[in-house]
């Protein structure tokens, strides 16, 4: 007869007790994200949403999904776990709100190596608060436990959100877009979650530690500085789309203002951004001057100051500032040949 201890899916590195304990931690934080629609939500094999109790008559369904590229590189070497889930839920939900949409519901996938139940209801509890500041209700999830892929205390995160519109409001609206249109533009909380590879570069070639006094920040952490959570732009952004007075927006991410104003404009129309019409974040200067990184560069890779871009008519924008706490940083212009899409200047 052998001796050998018989395996267990514990002693092969997954530990479903720990996933458990998880659950019952975080269902008080998902249960605060209730809004009208959830019918059934953690626990259960998926989630059940009415869409007829939300009062929609004539909805179409939105969705999106993202997740925080590199900057939770930072969170993992620094020990901040607090905020990086309002970025896994700010990503999704401001993309949703582009298109009129209001944020209904989100699912999150969190998946390690070795689960630690107070680093993973941290980043859960966070995307909770983070789902209820958006309106929407965190419905569900996954959270995977998968020994030998991922590095001692590594994670990985991503989100899904759908949402709703009445199919004559959706966004953006190019066909009524002219020249002399203005842009609007919404201010960022930093550099929200985008770009972080090349921010590591920088961070490595200035010496400083994570622990270090941010130079740009100096009653913080480098860490805490560069962590600042993206801000959510959907009730601001829900409020300007209902107004009916809004043609289009733009959600400031990866490929900056080139890479995702062209995205919502029609043929034969430009956007001409005027970049000293706002202050940009200190944070920014110094990653141009540690890098260096030249401004061409970071207006291809980072927001810049501006998270969210609105378009609306000139007679429309005073309103609208004084609606979303924007300001106008520039307007469209006739596209003609071989011009750029987009003029940062």
């Amino acid at each position: 007869m052998s001796t050998a201890a018989a395996l267990t899916y514990k002693t092969a590195g997954v530990d479903i007790e720990a996933a458990d304990s998880l659950v019952e931690r975080i269902k008080p934080a998902c249960a605060a994200t209730k809004r009208s629609g959830v019918m059934a939500g953690i626990g259960g094999f998926g989630a059940l949403f009415d869409l007829k109790a939300t009062g929609y008559t004539d909805p179409v369904l939105v969705s999106s999904t993202d997740g925080v590229g590199t900057k939770l590189r930072l969170a993992i070497e620094s020990g901040l776990h607090v905020t990086i889930g309002q970025d896994l839920v700010a990503m999704s939900v401001n993309d949703l709100v582009t298109q009129g949409a209001e944020p209904l519901f989100f699912l999150d996938y969190f998946a390690t190596g070795k689960l630690d139940t107070h680093t993973a209801a941290t980043v859960i509890e966070g995307i909770a608060a983070a789902c209820k500041a958006a309106g929407c209700a965190l419905v569900g999830g996954e959270t995977a436990e998968m020994p030998d892929m991922y590095q001692h205390g590594d994670y990985d995160l991503a989100g899904f959100a759908v949402g709703a519109v009445e199919r004559a409001d959706i966004l953006p609206k190019p066909d009524t877009m002219k020249a002399g249109d203005v842009l609007i533009g919404l201010p960022s909380s930093g550099i929200h979650s985008n770009g972080y590879s090349l921010v590591r570069k920088v961070v490595a070639k200035s010496g400083l530690k994570l622990t270090d006094p941010a130079p740009f920040a100096p009653t913080q952490s480098l860490a805490e500085a560069l962590l600042t959570p993206t801000a959510l732009y959907v009730s601001a952004c829900l409020k300007a789309s209902r107004s009916g007075k809004v043609k289009g927006m733009a959600h400031i991410t990866g490929g900056g203002f080139e890479g995702n104003v062209p995205r919502i404009l029609p043929d034969g129309l430009r956007a001409v951004i005027h970049a000293k019409s706002w202050v940009m974040p200190p944070v920014f200067n110094w990653l141009m001057a540690t890098g260096p990184v030249d401004f061409a560069e970071m207006t291809r890779t980072f927001n810049c100051g501006i998270g969210m871009v609105l378009v609306a008519a000139a007679a429309d924008a005073g309103n609208l500032c004084a609606l979303t706490g924007g300001s106008v940083i520039g307007e469209l212009a006739p596209h003609t040949c071989g011009a750029d899409c987009v003029v940062v200047a």
